[in-house]
């Protein structure tokens, strides 16, 4: 009888779907394919009302993102699974990315946390990931991948069980272990939740969800947002300094932003001098024409742009996000320019303001933001 309701409640579901740009399915239907994506993982996946609460947030408030994921995962999930298979972990840990990072090499959390797999600087001092002026191996997608995995191995052979271990990877081991000791010695961890962190309480139901919407995209209607980069055939050469990213585009004819995409380590978009070779990834295409023309990718110095330069350029919006700041009491231009790190300069070009305005309470200010801006 149970599997006649479910067939039925299938059937309807598939028919909403259609019907509807934003299905959304009862509870049984939820229940029976996380059940099934259970089955096929050393995880334990469970469905209850918090993993529920993620499956909405993905699959009808951050659809766009996720369409985002689909599109890079293309990119990026090969390259996770070979570091997986080498270290023996669970092909699902690659769907861990996407929660801490959305798959973007160059995000940084308001704790500080960097890169694809969001790794703090003491993580990285213990997995040895260097991180400094103008190298940051948490942005590196084949180093931060190999650390991550390094870590989660540490982590499931010291809490043998998965949801432990990715809930250590998100607030720390030593949390895991007091909330252990505080449920009187489970190591269940939805018994041991209550005891955790609020952050570490929404993780393991956010990477479950994260699993399910990306498995069942299409039963959402949520289309892949293509991601050229997957397209390219890569290839590493190992260069020594200094090498400008804006020279190399300049050279290669290539753009800028790509070489950056391919090659996010590099902090500062160069390649320093010192006595080291480091990894440059181009693609295959591109490795004749770098060999032939590397001379002109010499970069000589690392210049500031002077107080002059800065006026000329404020008020620049390319590649930004706009967004509305309502004066608070008390507030000034220097305080909400440090606040969105930008300067009095921009804002007032942005709003055609001349240098003796006077803020108001609730006045209104378009501000524009670079994308990994930590606010």
């Amino acid at each position: 009888m149970l599997k006649i309701v479910l067939f039925i409640l299938i059937i309807f579901s598939i028919r909403v779907c259609y019907a509807d740009s934003l299905p959304q399915y009862p509870d049984m239907v939820y229940a029976h394919r996380i059940s099934i994506l259970n089955q096929e993982t050393p995880i334990d996946f469970e469905y209850n009302e918090a993993v529920k609460k993620y499956i909405d947030a993905y699959a009808i408030k951050n659809r766009d993102k996720v369409s985002r994921i689909l599109g890079l995962s293309e990119y990026y999930f090969p390259i996770f699974e070979k570091y997986l298979d080498k270290y023996n972990l669970p092909y699902e840990i690659k769907y861990l990315a996407a929660v801490e990072s959305a798959l973007d090499p160059n995000a940084i959390s308001k704790s500080g946390a960097v890169g694809l797999w969001q790794i703090m600087k003491h993580t990285a001092d213990l997995l040895d990931l260097r991180c400094d002026n103008y190298i940051d191996e948490r942005r590196d997608l084949y180093r931060s991948t190999e650390a991550a995995c390094r870590y989660l191995e540490y982590l499931y052979r010291t809490f043998g069980d998965w949801n432990l271990a990715l809930a250590a990877y998100n607030g720390g081991p030593g949390m895991v272990k007091k909330a252990i000791a505080r449920s009187g010695g489970s190591t269940d961890y939805w018994e041991i939740r209550k005891y955790l962190t609020q952050q570490m309480q929404n993780y393991i139901p956010a990477f479950i969800a994260m699993n399910y919407v990306i498995r069942y995209a299409s039963y959402h209607n949520i289309s892949t947002k293509n991601a050229v980069y997957y397209k390219y055939s890569l290839d590493t050469l190992h260069v020594n300094g200094p090498i400008s990213f804006d020279s190399l585009s300049k050279s290669l004819n290539f753009p800028i932003d790509s070489i950056a995409f391919f090659n996010p380590m590099y902090r500062r978009n160069i390649i320093p001098a010192d006595e080291q070779f480091y990894p440059l990834i181009l693609p295959i295409s591109l490795l004749i024409k770098y060999l032939e023309k590397r001379d002109d990718c010499i970069f000589f110095g690392v210049k500031g742009n002077s107080y002059n330069e800065i006026i000329e350029s404020s008020g620049d919006t390319f590649n930004k996000t706009k967004l509305i700041h309502q004066v608070q009491k008390g507030e000034t231009l220097h305080k909400i320019a440090m606040k969105y790190y930008c300067t009095v300069e921009d804002i007032n070009r942005w709003n055609q303001l001349d240098d003796n305005h006077h803020l108001k309470y609730d006045e209104t200010l378009y501000i524009w933001i670079e994308p990994n801006n930590p606010e």
